[in-house]
């Protein structure tokens, strides 16, 4: 019989052994490498602090919206393409590509934007013509680093903390 986890970044039941992660004595499972990888990054927004439920914990989202317009426009095929290889990735809450104009709104509890940059790069490899590098340079980065920093709860005085205690300012 199969020791079954709570898969703390998506909520997914799996098994025990599947992407196990010991931190801080407590051994977690994943359903995938993209769970365990956030998690990693910054695990007190799954799992809080003694007495401090994480974000995660209390049922909460962080919903961002990304858009970017390409220099060459995709055709249909090349649109749906990058729609279906990036709709995969968990915490894609929704994602566009039209001509010129690409949109993405997704969850930053359950995925980066380097994470979505990651596939948009492997989707442009297999549309082949450049369109790997087209979309980086399209894809405009935002440092999320600070909001999820704000979103972590500090373990003195519970206060919400930016990493490394570091104030952060400008656009998200």
């Amino acid at each position: 019989m199969n020791l079954k986890l709570k898969d703390v970044v998506c909520g997914m039941e799996v098994n025990a052994d599947s992407f196990a992660h010991d931190y801080a004595g407590t051994m977690y499972a994943f359903c995938s490498a993209q769970c365990r990888d956030r998690f990693l990054a910054h695990p007190h927004l799954f799992i809080g602090h003694a007495g401090r439920p994480a974000p995660k914990q209390e049922g909460r989202t962080v919903l961002k919206r990304r858009s970017f317009e390409l220099e060459t426009p995709l055709d249909a095929e090349q649109a749906r393409m990058l729609i279906e290889h990036v709709g995969a990735l968990m915490g894609i809450e929704s994602i566009e590509a039209a001509g010129r104009k690409v949109r993405i709104a997704y969850d930053l509890l359950q995925v980066t934007a380097e994470q979505i940059e990651t596939e948009l790069v492997a989707a442009g490899a297999k549309l082949g013509n450049g369109w790997a590098a087209t979309l980086k340079r399209g894809f405009v980065h935002f440092t999320e680093e600070c909001e999820v920093g704000h979103l972590e709860v500090g373990p003195r005085f519970g206060s919400l903390r930016s990493p490394g205690g570091a104030s952060c300012h400008g656009k998200g």
